[in-house]
């Protein structure tokens, strides 16, 4: 099996996997219980804390775990737009975020707040001037993703930050759950951003593992309201097998992060190389600092997305149809459509996300595949 759908999900690293169960198995008791089992599990929280902390060069007073990315975007999003109402109620964020953002912000649309949706280019990224227009006295919220999930667009989170600077009192978000371990970490945490939103099942943590940075000083209202745990900020009954193991994924993919990146770039440019080369295919990503090392969307002109993913599968390797979270709806891709890419086109869209333990062989295997696909797909066509 050639497993290149890691910006689904990644698989559970077997260290990581050992630490949950470790934790699971002796380390079970709730960490808000005043007793000294308690404690002890107290005292895991705040390492894992602590070292997550360290690994990203924040406080760990600037750390609050979620179960991932959608629950740490919409804390931020609506818990920004709680907090800050009374200084006004109009939103920015782009027009190729994730499901997880755009809902979001449509569901506080019904609720009376305005959001202005930033057009992008035909690489899928924002204008640093369309955002500064965009900006009113009453706007409180600006979100922008670092990475596009679907075609590796890195938008300009520096240059958006550096005009933050001038409106202090704007909160400034940035989903960040494609960009772990990609070689961003100091676009994502500059000194202008706020928040930002982690998934650990992106980054070989187990699902349902997450957390968001919160720059000191800058307040959200909670979401989840209850027994007072993170600061009361976001209750519930930690999730402490899962917290140590993130933790653990945390250390082991930053240790690997300069290799990784660069053997993702060198098998995205062994597959882009080949199959710029047929007629019928569009590539929609690139190979540079302007766009992440391992997500590649293609399209081949007259075959639908889910087709070529069938097909794929069929000879063991896994790819997807741009986003996991809407491929099953068979919707063409939103990032296209921003982009203003033909619905034709849009719709024969498919992404390749490669992960740190992919290989060139397994590059070269794809390769030998996709000939021999094509030419079944030319003929059927």
């Amino acid at each position: 099996m050639i497993y290149f759908d890691n910006s689904a999900t990644t698989k559970v690293l077997p260290e990581v996997l050992d630490t949950y169960n470790k934790v699971s198995e002796q380390i079970w008791g709730n960490p808000s219980s005043l007793h000294n089992f308690g404690e002890q599990a107290f005292n895991l929280l705040e390492q894992s804390r602590k070292q997550i902390a360290g690994l990203l060069n924040v406080h760990p007073d600037e750390i609050y775990f979620t179960s991932g990315g959608t629950e740490g975007d919409n804390w931020v999003i609506k818990g920004t737009a709680i907090e800050k109402r009374e200084f006004g109620k109009h939103l920015i964020t782009t027009s190729v975020e994730h499901a997880a953002v755009r809902n979001s912000f449509e569901q506080l649309k019904q609720l009376g707040y305005e959001v202005t949706y930033l057009p992008v280019d035909n690489e899928g990224r924002i204008s640093i001037a369309d955002l500064k227009a965009a900006i009113r006295p009453d706007t409180t919220l600006v979100s922008i993703m670092a990475v596009n999930n679907e075609i590796g667009t890195i938008q300009p989170i520096q240059e958006a930050a550096e005009l933050l600077k001038n409106y202090p009192k704007i909160h400034f978000h940035v989903d960040a759950v494609q960009g772990l371990g990609k070689g961003i970490q100091d676009q994502i945490f500059n000194d202008r951003t706020d928040f930002a939103a982690f998934s650990g099942h992106k980054f070989h943590a187990p699902r349902g593992t997450g957390f968001i940075y919160g720059r000191r000083g800058r307040r959200i209202a909670p979401l989840m309201n209850g027994g007072g745990q993170e600061k009361n900020q976001r209750s519930g009954t930690e999730n402490l097998p899962g917290i140590a193991a993130m933790a653990k994924a945390i250390r082991l993919v930053l240790e690997k992060e300069p290799s990784a990146v660069e053997t993702e770039r060198q098998i995205k440019q062994l597959i882009m190389d080949h199959i710029s080369k047929f007629d019928k295919v569009t590539i929609f990503s690139k190979n540079d600092d302007t766009f992440a090392p391992h997500i590649l969307c293609f399209a081949i002109k007259g075959v639908r997305g889910e087709t070529i993913v069938h097909a794929f599968e069929k000879q063991g390797i896994y790819i997807s149809t741009t986003s996991a979270c809407s491929s099953k709806d068979h919707a063409e891709s939103g990032t296209l459509n921003a982009m203003q890419v033909p619905d034709d086109i849009a719709t024969s869209a498919v992404r390749i996300s490669l992960g740190d333990h992919n290989t060139l062989d397994e590059a070269k295997q794809f390769v030998k595949v996709f000939d021999t696909l094509y030419e079944e797909f030319d003929k059927l066509s």
